[in-house]
């Protein structure tokens, strides 16, 4: 797979490559001509490499005797970015590096699949960092982002979409939907937006009053 290095603009979202499922390799290259920087952490290193990925960033903790400094050579130039608090994810460090350097947005790949807990925790972070960084996950079968508190985008009739609180989101109204909601609220664990679908060719709106909403555009 040949160089990301077609687009040179903070303006467009980073890429950060996670450790979970592979994607495909179309989607693998549509997010690489665009993205100004591409990380990857270390425990994908040598995936990504196999794949022949230009990479500028590896960042990590670099634990169980891995060493960094043999990937320099390989992918001169490539900053080493040694991140070693163990209360963070490598994938919320990678986030911070992002904040840190002045960008704006992320798109995230193979942060899904495989553990379950790593999963479900790369996707509940994208509202940790809501205020800093506009991040969306992305894998073979959807496209996961944050709701504004007022969401409009036109959308195909019969499309999935799946509307998931992270905590208690209320005052959740929805125009277009097979299964509206109309004024109500959701609560992790207890009752979700799952499975939804638009109901005909046009604008669907979603809006909440208070809490965290996370939109899966499904493509299953």
């Amino acid at each position: 797979m040949s160089s990301h290095h077609i687009v040179r603009d903070d303006q467009e979202p980073a890429l950060i490559i996670a450790n979970g499922a592979s994607c495909n390799n179309e989607l693998l290259g549509q997010l690489l001509e665009w993205s100004p920087l591409v990380i990857v952490l270390d425990s994908a290193i040598e995936r990504v490499l196999e794949l022949g990925i230009k990479v500028d960033v590896l960042l990590g903790d670099f634990d169980r005797g891995f060493d960094p400094e043999y990937y320099r050579e390989k992918q001169f130039p490539l900053e080493i970015v040694y991140a070693p608090d163990q209360d963070k994810t490598d994938l919320e460090k990678a986030f911070e590096y992002l904040i840190e350097k002045g960008h704006k947005a992320a798109n995230v790949i193979w942060a899904t699949g495989r553990r379950a807990d790593h999963t479900i925790t790369n996707m509940t972070n994208i509202v940790r960092f809501q205020n800093q960084l506009k991040i969306v996950i992305l894998d073979d079968y959807s496209k996961i982002f944050q709701l504004p508190k007022r969401y409009e985008k036109w959308y195909p009739k019969g499309f999935p979409i799946s509307i998931i609180p992270v905590g208690t989101v209320t005052g959740i109204t929805s125009a277009n939907l097979d299964y509206p909601l109309s004024n109500e609220t959701l609560t992790i664990g207890y009752r979700t937006g799952s499975s939804n679908q638009v109901a005909n060719d046009g604008i669907v709106t979603i809006e909440h009053t208070n809490g965290d909403l996370l939109m899966m555009e499904c493509f299953d």
